[in-house]
């Protein structure tokens, strides 16, 4: 009977600390974007170097795909690229969530919080997201081989194909549309809960629902979200990924402030 009882009690406190959806609107998202910024300016150093290694990574992976002549890669990798983001962007949320209390910034408090986070479920939640990068990759391989064959292709000659020829553009429409519905369901699944998994300790399949849900909830505030993360992402592949050393952060920050308004729990 008190065996009973107790897991009544624990079903209950689970059930009073389950995260709650708030409503959140484009003038929230234009706050929490400003609120990136400020966090940025007040601790530029680590945004900076996370950005730039991240930047560095970037730059790394297309170089290999052109030595080993997969230069039809490129673009997809470098747009894929910003799947995986949010897990980098962990840092910044330990940023963020310092200044918010006045706690003083060390690496060694910020990598130590980020090992904590994923020791927990937010590992899992980063191999979703790679697995997420693997399956778009696939699916731009399977598609350039569709349209274009097997042909291997210089970079000056790719581009030609790709701009000059009916089935290039074809497969340039096609694959940007794919890409899109990928790129909009990761981001429906971890808008928020790479920063709740962060924050809270809970399994990483509800905090994925819980993220679905506030975009659900929110879908015009979401929307705009969505497109100010694709006009960033965009300016930072036009300057050859040198724009994330200050886009990343910003964004990082941001994810940060608009989980804060966007979930709430008993705890808050």
């Amino acid at each position: 009977m008190t065996e009973v009882t107790n897991t009544v009690h624990a079903s209950a406190e689970q059930a009073n600390q389950a995260p709650t959806v708030q409503t959140v609107t484009a003038t929230d998202i234009l706050e929490v974007f400003a609120a990136g910024i400020r966090d940025f300016r007040a601790a530029p150093f680590y945004g900076l170097a996370v950005g730039g290694i991240y930047a560095a990574g970037g730059w790394i992976l297309i170089l290999l795909l052109v030595e080993f002549d997969l230069p039809f890669l490129v673009y997809p990798l470098a747009a894929g690229f910003a799947l995986i983001a949010p897990f980098i962007a962990t840092a910044f949320y330990a940023v963020s969530h310092d200044l918010e209390r006045g706690t003083a910034l060390s690496w060694g408090g910020i990598i130590g919080a980020v090992r904590g986070a994923v020791g927990r479920d937010l590992g899992w939640m980063a191999l979703v997201t790679c697995f997420s990068l693997i399956i778009w990759m696939d699916i731009a391989a399977l598609l350039f081989f569709g349209f274009l064959g097997l042909k291997s292709y210089g970079a000056q000659e790719l581009l030609r194909e790709i701009f000059t020829t009916p089935m290039g553009l074809l497969l340039l429409v096609l694959g940007n549309s794919i890409g899109a519905v990928i790129a909009f369901a990761v981001f429906s699944f971890s808008v928020t809960s790479f920063p709740m998994l962060f924050d809270r300790d809970i399994d990483f399949v509800t905090a994925m629902v819980t993220s679905v849900k506030v975009v659900i909830k929110n879908p015009k505030a979401m929307m705009i979200w969505c497109a100010v993360i694709a006009g960033l992402i965009g300016i930072s592949l036009l300057s050859g990924l040198l724009g994330l050393l200050v886009i990343l952060p910003v964004l990082g920050h941001a994810s940060w402030h608009l989980y804060r308004r966007a979930i709430v729990s008993a705890k808050d």
